[in-house]
């Protein structure tokens, strides 16, 4: 009976947790949902039971096994939208039912990493469970009135001691977790914090997975403080709770430290760089862009250069409209990942190209796939200015798997099963130096293409001392109109605040807007249907930046995730200090004979 209540509290802090996120958005749960979790972990017998000395050795496997399933149900829930990506392959524009073999493709893809990841999850469980349990209820029976300070004072460092260990681990998971074979960070337990401003401004010294430090520790400590009032309304004797205050504490401090930045008065004119910029959104189905950007032969080719010349009208119109009709000149106009029906240079799409910068004294970036001669094939973005022979080539660095690269190609069963759908791989970029825009003078664009403003430590590697603006060039139509729009957002803004750089996003479908350094994203800032609300629509959003022209160097920017790296070592040290420190069972003792 007690596995499965232990099975149901793990899967109920999953599901509790997955409301923190889009769609519902309900950031307050990101301070309770560890509850039910921590009781499954740490409830039980408190004397340890005599088993056998192997036995002992795999303890921490129940644990992993809970943290695991707890993780798995979480990203299947928050990651279902993966599922959209095979299923627009085959022509899906929604909902609709694609065949068995597409749908578990789909549904697979989830699964699988799902799997993998969730074993950080299983990591912190086995930690916690171990390392990082709370050794209360002991403490608690042996207090008794009258001990000295230091008894009196035991139960709080005790309950300091469990929440610090355990927040560090996560924080060194959710690090691990972005950085390991490629990584995949997305929605961290810091993300959901967004929803009050205030308390994510210290991602600027710790980064988003050092943000997630602050409700682990607090949810271990109010545990704590539960257990605590039970024993202390059972003998009528209340101890100094030095822990809970430490943790008010430090919220408070977290508080106080994002509200000065917050409400910090405007830069004078006189320290910033006026930008006027112009995002374009075609919201073009991925079903026809996949058409048109793919070696469709046969019957298609109609079709394919059709589709082609309508999304050039696309642009071209819309770019007209407020380039040339425009109140504002415009310094630079942003499209989204996949706006070129073809590479750079190809000559289906240079006449095109060219007609657009003709049309007034801007730059341009576009996302674009590039293959050169005598160079592996890319995909990135390119900055122009009056002509092509303008372009400032940006290689994407960090490749999406499964999306742009086939991880284990080389594998024949992985070649056999996937290689047709994913045919061939692009190489990834290494150059991480941002792009510089011709008017103003001396403003640099940091380009992050798809997913790559969602990967802080890349982002900070093209900080410059210089006036700078975010830039990222997307295409989220892989996934449909689903929560995955909301939540690449929501976990893009962590860069702007990590930074203190503002972003314009520029989107094939999904959110195209202008994010502050604060990370603040009003509605007036987001491209919405006037009357639907819908991000889901055609067309521009223009908006005249003030950027910094001594932008401050935060210290993520020069540090990135040493926090969370700090954090990593600690735990890893527990583990052994703990094991040697850890009381030794007493020998039987056997009567003589």
């Amino acid at each position: 009976m007690m596995k499965l209540l232990r099975l149901l509290l793990v899967i109920a802090s999953a599901l509790l947790l997955s409301l923190a996120y889009p769609p519902v958005d309900l950031g307050i749960l990101v301070w309770v949902w560890m509850f039910p979790l921590l009781f499954a972990l740490w409830s039980g017998p408190t004397a340890p039971t005599p088993v056998k000395k192997w036995k002992r050795r795999l303890e921490w496997l129940k644990p992993f096994s809970l943290g695991w399933i707890c993780g798995f149900v979480f990203f299947v829930n928050n990651l279902s939208w993966i599922r959209h990506s095979s299923r627009v392959i085959y022509g899906a524009k929604g909902n609709e039912w694609m065949g068995w073999s597409v749908e578990l493709m789909g549904w697979g893809a989830v699964v699988g990493l799902s799997g993998i990841i969730a074993v950080y999850w299983g990591l912190w469980a086995a930690f916690a469970a171990t390392i990082g349990k709370p050794r209360l209820t002991g403490m608690l029976g042996a207090s008794k009135k009258g001990q000295n300070d230091f008894a009196m004072f035991g139960l709080s460092l005790e309950s300091l001691r469990c929440a610090f260990l355990n927040a560090a681990a996560w924080s060194a998971c959710e690090w691990l977790r972005g950085t390991l074979f490629s990584g995949f960070g997305w929605n961290g337990l810091g993300v959901p914090l967004i929803s009050e401003l205030a308390l994510v401004q210290s991602a600027d010294i710790v980064g988003i997975n050092g943000l997630s430090f602050l409700p682990v520790f607090c949810a271990c400590i109010l545990y704590n403080t539960v257990l605590r009032f039970q024993e202390e309304v059972r003998t009528s004797w209340v101890r100094p709770h030095l822990d809970f205050f430490v943790g008010v504490l430090l919220l408070l401090g977290d508080f106080a430290y994002g509200f000065r930045i917050l409400s910090a008065p405007p830069p004078p004119q006189s320290e910033t760089v006026p930008l006027r910029v112009l995002l374009v959104q075609l919201n073009v189905p991925q079903s026809d862009a996949f058409l048109v950007h793919s070696f469709a032969g046969g019957q298609n080719d109609e079709r394919r250069r059709q589709k082609a010349d309508e999304i050039r009208r696309g642009y071209e119109s819309i770019t007209q409209k407020f380039v040339v009709q425009g109140l504002q000149q415009t310094d630079l106009v942003i499209w989204p990942e996949s706006a070129l029906p073809h590479p750079l240079y190809d000559p289906s799409d240079n006449p095109f190209v060219q007609r657009v910068l003709s049309l007034g004294d801007f730059s341009l970036l576009t996302g674009v796939d590039i293959w050169l001669p005598d160079e592996p094939g890319y995909t990135g973005a390119v900055l122009l200015h009056g002509d092509l022979n303008s372009a400032q080539i940006y290689r994407k660095v960090h490749l999406v798997p499964f999306g742009e690269y086939l991880p284990g190609r080389s594998i024949p069963l992985v070649e056999k099963l996937l290689g047709d759908v994913l045919p061939g791989d692009f190489a990834s970029g290494a150059s991480t130096e941002p792009l510089k825009l011709a008017r103003p003078a001396g403003v640099q664009i940091i380009p992050l293409v798809c997913f790559e403003d969602t990967v802080g430590g890349l982002a900070r590697q093209f900080i410059r001392q210089a006036p700078q603006l975010l830039v990222n060039c997307t295409n989220d139509g892989w996934f449909l109109r689903s929560i995955q729009n909301e939540q690449h957002l929501m976990n893009a803004r962590f860069r702007c605040i990590e930074l203190r750089r503002p972003m314009a996003r520029a989107a094939n479908t999904g959110v195209t807007g202008f994010i502050g350094s604060d990370g603040r994203m009003n509605h007036e800032d987001r491209l919405e249907g006037a009357k639907t609300g819908s991000v889901f629509v055609k067309g521009a959003k223009p908006k005249e930046l003030q950027l910094l022209k001594n932008p401050p160097m935060t210290f993520y920017a020069e540090h990135g995730d040493l926090f969370s790296m700090v954090m990593l070592g600690i735990s890893l040290l527990a583990v052994p200090l703990t094991i040697i420190m850890r009381p030794r069972s007493p020998k039987p003792v056997t009567a003589p004979e």
